[in-house]
Order: C-alpha cells, then structure tokens, then sequence
C-alpha cells in the first residue's frame, strides 16, 4: 500500500480517518505528536497551523507517497493556501472528512481543495465508512491488486 501523511489543522478528522482506515475502533483523542505507522502518518493540526512547525511536517511528506490535505466537511474557511500542493514533489490529494455532519459542505470544501492543488478528492464519513473503500482502493499499490488483496490496511 502506498504510504500516506494526513495533514490538516486540529480536528480536521485526520485520527478518526486514520482509524478508520486502519479497521480499528474509532475514539477520539488528541494527537500529541506525528505517528509514524507502517503505511500511515498521521500529524497533529498544530503542524499545520503553526509556521514554526512546518519545516518538520514537510520532511515527514518526504517520507510518504501520498500526501493527503485533511478539511472537514464543515469547515468556515480553508487552512490551505491556492496552489500549495506544488511545494512537495508528491502526489497530494484532498480528503474531506465528516460528510455525515449535519452542516457539512461538501462541494465548498471540495473547491477549495482543488484550488490547493489535489487532483483528486475523496469525501469521506469515517463513522457511515462511506468512501473508505474508494481511498483503500486508490492507496492499493500494484502488488496488492495484483494478488488480488484490497490493502495491507483494513483486513
């Protein structure tokens, strides 16, 4: 499976989507520090948010394949700025989190992340598990589709 960093501000859903992913039972706790997983890193927003802290979390996208630009579903406004997705040579994606919310906007959040640049955007609700398997599938790297397994993740 490719590697993926989640990267968003703090309670963007990115441990809830990393559970999610992983098959585990999803409770809510604060991430104090990047959690460096076999096929997931998962980043607290404070990386994200703070200026000082963004040199790291770039070194830590160099260590994935897949870099994922976590928003919620009902955000009031993108932490991302237009086009950010060029500062690292990897493939970046958006995922929008917590579509099953009642003031969640899909679509807005959606447009704002193709304007940072992700090519593709996955709307995902880590508690309906809608979109899980959609992400799983685009993360399956070449040998697992080829031994006919959906990932190393959620078995």
């Amino acid at each position: 499976m490719k590697k993926l960093i989640l990267i968003g501000r703090v309670a963007a859903g990115k441990t809830t989507l990393r559970q999610a992913l992983m098959g585990e039972q999803i409770h809510y706790y604060k991430t104090q520090y990047v959690q460096y997983g076999d096929v997931i890193i998962d980043t607290p927003g404070e990386y994200t948010e703070l200026r000082c802290l963004s040199g790291p979390l770039a070194l830590y996208a160099y260590e994935a394949d897949v870099v994922g630009l976590v928003l919620s579903a009902d955000e009031p406004y993108s932490i991302f700025n237009p086009n950010i997705s060029c500062i690292v040579n990897k493939e970046v994606i958006g995922l929008i989190t917590g579509i099953d919310k009642p003031r969640a906007n899909v679509e807005r959040v959606r447009r704002w992340l193709k304007l940072a640049g992700c090519r593709r955007v996955f709307a995902i609700s880590a508690y309906t598990g809608e979109g899980i398997d959609e992400l799983l599938d685009y993360l399956a790297d070449d040998n697992d589709k080829k031994d006919g397994r959906k990932t190393d993740v959620k078995d």
